[in-house]
């Protein structure tokens, strides 16, 4: 990937290996150098066939494997239902691959090809490249949560939301943390392979312990607390509790305080030790 610098440049065009110009001429705003960014992105993103894949298909396959684990688990007397169970489930699933394990990559790909240091040389802030080159994901991500949610009401036949704000807000939070969750990932990582495995440990946990596939309240008291900790757990609270209406706002604050701390954190670990240039 290369990008032209210098005086007079604008954009380097639309053709493979290509981004928006570092001085930024593509657009006069931030919000207009984002977008030319995003652009850029979106097209690199669907000639990477294998980060492509796993963003759009892997969320789809996954709520089968859900479906046949909690119908073995006695949700009524946890009161819930099916449909409360998965819809959350499929959410969460978009946000740690479409979102999470895409964007990894594509923050470690950026950095070895020297993308990014050269993207700073012009306008463009630290800020609006990482956004910039998230929203492709972010986008994604959005409108692949909606399409699985309107197949799970439909197919599981759910009632509306009693609680829409939650939902939305979980949704969003979502949305937020999870890229710039995988801009601290890719600080440990030394290559795009290297990425992948450095995200796994954060998958991982958060799809066996923040109520994918089990729901927190079999589980013994103490080991629920815990779990309650993980990124994605506060995420899939508020979307469920948007849909059961059965939340207390206790629980919501909770879960918007842990969502929000580690949005937080994720922020000031991104602004104190991103790398720009390629470890070597």
């Amino acid at each position: 990937m290369s990008i032209t610098t210098g005086p007079g440049t604008g954009t380097t065009g639309t053709g493979p290996g290509t981004t928006p110009a570092a001085d930024g001429s593509a657009g006069t705003t931030a919000l207009g150098r984002m977008r030319a960014l995003a652009r850029a992105e979106l097209v690199l993103l669907g000639r990477t066939k294998g980060t492509l894949v796993a963003a759009l298909f892997v969320p789809l396959v996954l709520p089968f494997s859900v479906y046949s684990t909690i119908d073995r688990v006695d949700l009524e007397e946890q009161g819930l239902s099916v449909g409360s169970m998965l819809l959350p489930s499929v959410i969460g699933f978009s946000l740690l691959f479409a979102v999470y394990s895409s964007m990894v990559s594509v923050y470690a790909a950026r950095r070895e090809d020297l993308v990014f240091k050269r993207l700073r040389t012009g306008e463009l802030r630290d800020a609006e490249i990482l956004a910039g080159a998230a929203l492709p994901a972010v986008a994604i991500g959005l409108v692949q949560s909606l399409v699985l949610v309107t197949a799970c009401a439909l197919l599981l036949d759910l009632d509306a939301p009693s609680a829409p704000h939650l939902a939305v807000l979980g949704l969003l939070l979502g949305l937020v943390m999870w890229p710039a969750l995988a801009a601290v990932t890719a600080i440990f990582s030394r290559s795009v392979e290297g990425a992948q495995v450095a995200a796994m440990p954060l998958m991982l946990a958060s799809m066996i312990g923040s109520g994918t596939f089990v729901p927190l309240e079999v589980m013994p008291g103490r080991l629920a607390s815990v779990l309650e900790l993980l990124p994605l757990t506060p995420i899939i609270t508020l979307i469920r509790g948007g849909w059961t209406g059965d939340l207390p706002a206790s629980e919501a604050l909770g879960a918007l305080a842990t969502a929000m701390a580690w949005t937080v954190v994720a922020v000031f670990a991104v602004k104190r030790w991103f790398r720009w240039e390629p470890r070597r």
